[in-house]
């Protein structure tokens, strides 16, 4: 599974605040921290995508 940030991201937060092994804060938006999300963290990062108030979080 990969994941991005899209550019409409508000840095709400909630996706850090969901999988901060996944997602970090950066300058004006949330940054995706690994190019493949590990297993382990899949669950964490569908939960993060489809809960971000402005939908700014992509699965492949």
């Amino acid at each position: 599974m990969k994941v991005r940030i899209e550019d409409n991201c508000t840095a709400c937060g909630l996706c850090v605040n969901t999988c901060p092994e996944v997602f970090t804060m950066g300058q004006d938006k949330a940054e995706v921290l690994v190019e493949t999300v590990p297993p382990m963290y899949e669950e964490a990062v569908e939960q993060a995508a489809d809960e971000c108030p402005v939908e700014a979080i992509i699965v492949e």
